[in-house]
């Protein structure tokens, strides 16, 4: 089997369940298992490197609305791999090509070429992409072992988190941008939850909202976790006095406990593959430390200096 991916999650998803031979095509923007990288790329981002983030957001907003492409797809080098599955999303216009552009192609290609959607919007379905793509490919034993263990790692931090942490959690809000502030949604509320917080804004399996600043310090946040999509930690960095330097930036009760982090939202948070367990049980260590040991070999959140 051939099989393209046109989503780093599900590139992920491919090498998890033992498909890494089979992967021919990837996006320009798989990066992980590290291997992957020399791969064939069939995409193309539409946006200028180099932005400002409100920039970035303006030019996003634009062409959302004239439903302009963000991100363009090379029919030529497709064709020429010559692939018999093709794993791509529908779930955020934002986050690939479209779902709508790929089916149209994947019809001129010559052969029974299939593809697949995913779209999750909570973490369970998020697993479940797993079972999906393993189906799909023609291996559901793999699939079915990959995606028992990524559960089995999720329940052991719901079940630390139930018989230890106490009735009263800490209120967190996930920010996924800063300028102008979105607050984290889709499967943002359920990981904040299964860690042990409290979710500032707590409407679960819907996309990430646009906040104004006065509503995030309405809702007082005892931990801040900036989690920028599409951005590693270097990059995020970068942003940081976005947040810092806004006025009442000193007030929030998580500057005055000295609870605010970043963590690495390209390679984590933000991509719903395998490695949104990681960010969960990156999440709990940091809520919850005494009872939510961090993974040996894994990253934790990087808390930013306070500095108001």
């Amino acid at each position: 089997m051939r099989v393209v991916s046109l989503l780093p999650s599900a590139t992920e998803i491919i090498c998890g369940i033992g498909l890494r031979d089979s992967l021919v095509g990837v996006t320009h923007e798989c990066d992980f298992p590290p291997d992957v990288v020399g791969l064939p790329v069939v995409t193309a981002s539409r946006i200028p490197k180099g932005l400002a983030s409100d920039e970035i957001d303006t030019l996003v907003s634009d062409q959302l609305e004239t439903d302009s492409a963000l991100y363009s797809l090379n029919e030529p080098v497709l064709r020429g791999l010559a692939p018999d599955l093709i794993v791509t999303q529908a779930l955020c216009d934002v986050c690939a090509v479209s779902a709508g552009e790929v089916n149209e192609m994947a019809c001129q290609l010559p052969g029974d070429v299939r593809v697949v959607n995913l779209e999750p919007t909570c973490l369970q379905d998020v697993l479940d992409t797993v079972l999906l793509v393993g189906a799909a490919a023609g291996c559901t034993a793999a699939a079915a072992t990959y995606h028992a263990e990524l559960c089995r790692r999720v329940n052991q931090v719901a079940a630390r988190t139930a018989a230890a942490v106490p009735a009263l959690r800490p209120r967190v809000a996930i920010l996924e941008w800063l300028d102008p502030i979105y607050d984290g949604g889709h499967w943002y509320p359920e990981l904040i939850e299964l860690a042990g917080g409290t979710p500032c804004f707590g409407e679960q399996q819907r996309p990430s909202r646009r906040r104004s600043w006065g509503e995030l310090m309405a809702v007082a946040p005892d931990v801040v976790v900036v989690s920028l999509c599409g951005f590693d930690l270097e990059r995020t960095a970068l942003d940081i006095p976005l947040l810092t330097g806004r006025s009442g930036y000193g007030m929030l009760p998580a500057t005055v406990s000295d609870q605010i982090y970043m963590v690495d939202g390209n390679s984590y948070f933000s991509r719903p593959g395998p490695r949104l367990v990681d960010s969960l049980e990156i999440l709990a260590n940091l809520l919850h430390p005494e009872i939510h040991p961090l993974p040996q070999g894994m990253m934790g959140a990087v808390k930013i200096p306070n500095t108001p």
